[in-house]
């Protein structure tokens, strides 16, 4: 269990230590965006690497047990991450890497996915992570998932908090028509649904949809347990 915890650590720190923070400025700044951002990936590599092979090898120690009665409403919250991740990943969005630039383009970005949240893709992980955390119930299991759900939850505060410091009114006048939390802004009344469900369109739902099924079909085969 050390060698899970001390994986999860190294994982958590590399990400709220250094990325979104003025170090990783004060690093970009000396090494260039593009160095940073390879060596800043092989670290993250590196430390979800460790902390799976660290969790498959973990002893099984009960929290709370498995939830068995929970496995219906955990499979429509992986339904969920799945939609929000997948969607998320064929929207453009300045949260991304690689984006952030059109914020000074004048590009309407507040468009589709983004219009629900602007962070899908974290949003979906943060949904996949919570179901896994909860159904499992196991110590192993509240470690890993629940590092890669604070990491998810985390990591939307952490990149507002960069974006805002590098691009300032751009950043505000996109995050005002925009939420963090998903739907906060249509309920607020600064976006609507019905643009954002036209915008996504199907073939983006559908690619998601078909890789949930894959993942509910080999998910047995390749971790020797359901989905949740």
């Amino acid at each position: 269990m050390s060698s899970l915890i001390a994986a999860s650590v190294f994982f958590l720190a590399i990400h709220f230590g250094v990325s979104g923070t003025r170090l990783r400025d004060a690093l970009t700044a000396r090494m260039g965006e593009g160095p940073y951002r390879g060596v800043f990936s092989l670290a993250s590599i590196v430390g979800i690497v460790w902390m799976s092979m660290a969790y498959s090898r973990a002893p099984m120690v009960d929290v709370w047990g498995q939830l068995v009665g929970l496995r219906p409403l955990a499979s429509a919250m992986v339904f969920l991450a799945f939609l929000f991740a997948g969607i998320g990943l064929a929207t453009p969005t300045p949260t991304s890497v690689g984006m952030e630039s059109k914020l000074t383009q004048g590009a309407d970005l507040t468009r589709g996915m983004v219009r629900i949240t602007r962070h899908p893709f974290l949003w979906g992980v943060a949904l996949w992570a919570l179901a896994h955390t909860v159904v499992n119930g196991d110590l192993a299991s509240v470690i890993f998932f629940g590092a890669l759900l604070l990491l998810a939850v985390g990591g939307t505060l952490s990149i507002d908090a960069k974006r805002r410091r590098h691009f300032g009114e751009a950043w505000d006048r996109f995050a005002q028509a925009t939420s963090n939390v998903p739907f906060a802004a249509i309920a607020a009344g600064r976006n609507r649904l019905w643009p954002a469900l036209r915008e996504i369109g199907l073939w983006r739902p559908l690619i998601a949809i078909a890789a949930y099924a894959l993942m509910l079909a080999l998910h047995g085969r390749l971790f020797g347990m359901p989905l949740v």
